[in-house]
C-alpha cells in the first residue's frame, strides 16, 4: 500500500512507488491542478481550426497517468476537474462575446457566468477521473474504466439540462484521424471511446510492462489492431449515390449581429439576400438561419414572392430562415421555409438553446432578461419532435437549425429517408473566433456519421459544403458577403449509427462500468475481486 492506504497490484510496487515518491507534489499538491488545467487548455488545439488531432490523445494520456498515480479517487477527480476547467475555459471563451458584446450583460457578470458554466462542465471529466480510479484496481481495469467513464460522462453532458456536447473529444478526430473511421459505426461517442481507451492503455503501459510483460505486448498489439481497424473502416462506403448531383448556392449575407434586429436596418439585409439569390443559378438555394429577421406575418409578401419567382425560374427551390408565428404571434418558431416549384414546406427547430431561445425556470430567472440581457425572440416554442424531410430540388433534405447539429441522435430522426443534410446557422453571436470552426467540425462529424453531404449556410461563416466522408469540399471566408456555389450528391442507405444511434456504445460503457463495480464486490479470493482499494 501507499501512504494513504491505496494498494498496488503485484509487480507494480517498484516502478509505481518510485513514481509516487518522486512526484508526490505533482500528484497531491496545487501543481497537479495547474498541470491538469494546462493539459485541458492545450487540448483545444486538437479541435478545428487547429486540427492537431493527435494532441487530445497525448493530453489524455497525461491526465489518465496523473489519475492513476493519484493518492485517492478524490484527488483523481480533482485532476479531471482541472483538465475540464482548462478545456472549457479556453475552448468556450467565445461565450463571453455572446453574453457581453451582443447580449448586453455587464462584463464582470459575463465573465463570472462563463466561468461558472465551464466549472459545471468540468464536473463531468472530474467524475470520469473518480470512476477510473475507484474501479480500476489493476492497470487494465483502470484503462477500461477510464474509457467507459469518460465516454458515459460525455454522453450525459449531451442531454442533462437539455445538453451541451461542445468539445466532445471525438470531434477532434474528424476528418483526418484514422479514429474517425469509428464514427459511422457508433457516432461521436464511439470515437471518444476509442480516443480515451487508447490514451488510457498508453498511460498504464509502464506499470503493465513491469507487472506483466506479456500483457504489455498484448496491449501494444491491441492498439495497433484498433488503429488498423479504424483505418479500414474509413474505406467502407455505407451509403450510395442517389441520382445526379444537385447544384447548390449557399448564401452568406454577413450581417453584423448588432444590427440584425434593428428596425430601419432590416430592409438592407433583405436586399442583400435578394441580390445574392438573384445572382444564383443553382437548383437549390439555401439562406442562413433568420435570414429574414422578422416574424413570418411581418415579412413583406412581395419579398417572399420575389424569392419564389427566382427559385421557380431556376426550376428549383429556396430554403429561407424565418420566424414562423402561429396564433397571432403567441407561439414563435425558429423555422426554415421552402419556396419554389415544390409545395411550401416548413421545418421548425426542435432543440432550442436555453437562455437564448427559451427561458428555463422563467419564474426564477426571468428578471435577468429584463435587467441584464438584450436577446430578441428569446421565448420561442419548439417544433414537433419528428418532422419529415423537406422534398425540394429533387432531394429529401433533413434540416437542422444552428446548434441542433451538435446532437447526432436527433439529426438521424429524419434518416435514412433524407438524401442530404442541411444546417442553417447564425454564428455571428460568437464573432470571428474559433467557435464557427468548432461548429463546422461538429457538422463534419454529422456528415461522416450519416454518410450524407452536409450543406451549411451561415450568416457570417463558416458557410461550407461537406462531403459524406466529413471533408470540407469548399467554404467561404468568414465575414464575407458572398454565395458558395457548388454541387452536392444525394445519397441513400444507412450507416450502423443511423440504424442504432448511441444505444450500442452507451450500453457497452454502462455494462463495462457495472461489471467493474460488481468485480469490486466479489470476495478477495476471487481472481476478479479486489477489496483492498475500497478503503480509499
Amino acid at each position: 500500500m501507499n501512504e494513504e492506504g491505496q494498494s498496488l497490484a503485484p509487480g507494480e510496487v517498484g516502478v509505481d512507488r518510485l513514481i509516487l515518491h518522486s512526484f508526490d507534489k505533482l500528484r497531491t499538491g496545487p501543481a497537479s491542478f495547474i498541470v491538469c488545467f494546462a493539459l485541458g487548455a492545450a487540448t483545444v488545439l486538437g479541435f478545428s481550426p487547429f486540427n492537431l488531432f493527435p494532441l487530445p490523445v497525448l493530453t489524455l494520456v497525461a491526465l489518465f497517468w496523473l489519475c492513476r498515480v493519484a493518492a485517492t479517487p478524490r484527488r483523481a477527480a480533482l485532476a479531471g476537474f482541472g483538465f475540464g476547467l482548462g478545456l472549457f475555459c479556453v475552448g468556450l471563451a467565445w461565450l463571453y462575446i455572446s453574453l457581453h458584446d451582443f447580449g448586453g450583460m455587464p462584463a464582470p457578470i459575463a465573465v463570472l457566468a462563463v466561468v461558472l458554466l465551464c466549472a459545471c462542465m468540468a464536473l463531468y471529466p472530474a467524475a470520469a477521473g473518480w470512476l477510473a480510479t475507484r474501479l480500476g484496481a489493476t492497470p487494465l481495469r483502470f484503462a477500461v474504466a477510464a474509457a467507459a467513464g469518460w465516454t458515459i460522462m460525455e454522453w450525459l453532458r449531451s442531454w442533462v439540462f437539455t445538453g451541451f456536447p461542445w468539445l466532445n473529444i471525438g470531434y477532434s478526430q474528424v476528418p483526418w484521424s484514422p479514429l474517425a473511421g469509428f464514427a459511422p459505426i457508433g457516432g461521436v461517442f464511439a470515437v471518444s471511446f476509442a480516443v480515451a481507451l487508447i490514451a488510457a492503455l498508453i498511460a498504464v503501459l509502464p506499470s503493465l510492462k513491469k507487472s506483466s510483460p506479456r500483457g504489455a505486448i498484448a496491449v501494444v498489439s491491441l492498439l495497433a489492431v484498433a488503429l488498423l481497424a479504424a483505418w479500414a473502416l474509413k474505406g467502407i462506403a455505407f451509403t450510395a449515390p442517389a441520382g445526379a448531383p444537385v447544384s447548390v448556392s449557399l448564401l452568406q449575407g454577413n450581417i453584423p449581429q448588432e444590427i440584425k434586429f434593428v428596425p430601419g436596418r432590416i430592409e438592407q439585409q433583405l436586399q442583400t439576400y435578394l441580390d445574392l439569390a438573384a445572382a444564383s443559378k443553382s437548383r437549390l438555394i439555401i439562406m442562413p438561419e433568420s435570414s429574414i429577421p422578422l416574424l413570418k406575418s411581418q415579412a413583406p409578401p412581395e419579398y417572399l414572392d420575389l424569392l419564389r419567382q427566382r427559385a421557380t425560374a431556376l426550376g428549383g427551390d429556396m430554403l429561407v430562415g424565418v420566424f414562423d408565428d402561429a396564433d397571432e404571434g403567441r407561439e414563435i418558431y425558429n423555422s426554415v421555409m421552402s419556396v419554389g416549384v415544390s409545395p411550401t414546406q416548413v421545418y421548425r427547430k426542435v432543440h432550442l438553446v436555453p437562455f437564448g431561445e427559451f427561458i428555463p425556470l422563467k419564474w426564477l430567472v426571468g428578471w435577468v432578461y429584463d435587467t441584464m440581457l438584450n436577446i430578441p425572440l428569446s421565448d420561442q416554442t419548439p417544433g414537433a419532435r419528428f418532422q419529415e424531410p423537406l422534398k425540394v430540388a429533387g432531394e429529401r433534405v433533413a434540416v437542422d437549425i444552428c446548434y441542433e447539429d451538435a446532437f447526432g441522435e436527433e439529426v438521424i430522426r429524419q434518416l435514412p429517408e433524407a438524401t442530404l443534410l442541411v444546417n442553417v446557422s447564425n454564428d455571428a453571436w460568437f464573432g470571428e473566433r474559433i467557435a464557427p470552426w468548432q461548429h463546422t467540425q461538429i457538422a463534419q462529424m454529422r456528415a461522416l456519421e450519416t454518410g450524407r453531404y452536409m450543406l451549411r449556410a451561415t450568416n457570417t461563416g463558416v458557410t461550407s459544403i461537406i462531403d459524406e466522408s466529413g471533408r470540407l469540399v469548399s467554404h467561404l471566408p468568414q465575414l464575407k458577403t458572398d454565395a458558395l456555389n457548388g454541387t452536392a450528391q444525394g445519397r441513400t442507405g444507412a450507416t450502423p449509427f443511423v440504424l442504432a444511434g448511441n444505444g450500442p456504445i452507451v450500453g457497452l460503457c454502462i455494462v463495462v462500468l457495472a461489471a467493474l463495480w460488481l468485480a469490486k464486490r466479489r470476495s478477495p479470493d476471487s481472481p476478479f475481486g479486489d477489496k483492498s482499494r475500497d478503503a480509499t
